[in-house]
């Protein structure tokens, strides 16, 4: 769905709807479109990362 035209096949599809209901798939699509959207947009006003992910640091 990220990719540029988003496209999902029905095969796609049919192997995600055996996992989750339609308003799962709705709201997985949803988030994932929202991602992507605040993605582009930090790309396209230079937002940088604010180092707040600290891999393998776990918290307290």
């Amino acid at each position: 769905m990220t990719a540029t035209p988003a496209e999902v096949t029905d095969a796609v599809y049919a192997d995600a709807a055996k996992h989750f209901s339609e308003a799962q798939l709705v709201e997985l699509a949803a988030t994932a479109a929202m991602e992507n959207y605040r993605a582009r947009l930090n790309r396209a006003f230079l937002v940088e990362a604010q180092g707040f992910y600290k891999p393998g640091g776990g918290t307290a």
